[in-house]
């Protein structure tokens, strides 16, 4: 599983002192016990009558879910690259560009453009769509056949540019 893919990496990271993976697993594991933290209190207020040892069960993250948390921390870092590109920061973006490879390690291969476009198409095929108006029904439809496989922001641009040019 990929939790413990990370556990183990993270102990390797620290027995050859390599600092900045050490620094960045320990990161997205906070993220993830934030996340199975935020899952537990949701769970708990559901379902009162569950035991503690349940609960904890439960709340555990799955494949996809972690995949989710991992792919939300690349975002923060490429954002923050951005930020530090603006700011003049190239020692900050340096490191934030060495995090960002670390953590897309972890995620599914990710999906090239032509790729995108070509499940978009198939999508405003299927649904009929033509004009931009239908965008949030083709990305309704597009996002869970590619989540955590491309970014978000991507695959609207695409979408919005292949409906735009269909009129």
């Amino acid at each position: 599983m990929l939790l413990e893919n990370i556990k183990k990496d993270l102990v390797n990271a620290q027995k050859s002192k390599n600092e900045i993976r050490v620094s960045t697993l320990r990161m997205v594991l906070a993220a993830i016990l934030n996340k199975e933290k935020e899952k537990r209190t949701k769970i708990a207020k559901q379902e009162k009558e569950l035991e503690e040892k349940e609960l904890i069960k439960k709340s555990q993250l799955n494949n996809e879910e972690l995949i989710e948390v991992i792919f939300s921390e690349v975002k923060k870092r490429k954002e923050a690259i951005l930020d530090f590109k603006k700011g003049k920061r190239e020692d900050l973006v340096k490191k934030e560009k060495l995090e960002l490879e670390i953590l897309q390690r972890y995620l599914p291969r990710q999906l090239r453009e032509e790729e995108i476009e070509k499940l978009a198409k198939e999508v405003i095929q299927k649904l009929g769509a033509s004009k931009p108006r239908d965008i949030a029904k083709v990305m309704g439809a597009l996002m869970p056949l590619i989540k955590g496989k491309a970014d978000g922001a991507l695959v609207s641009k695409i979408v919005r540019e292949l409906l735009s040019s269909s009129n």
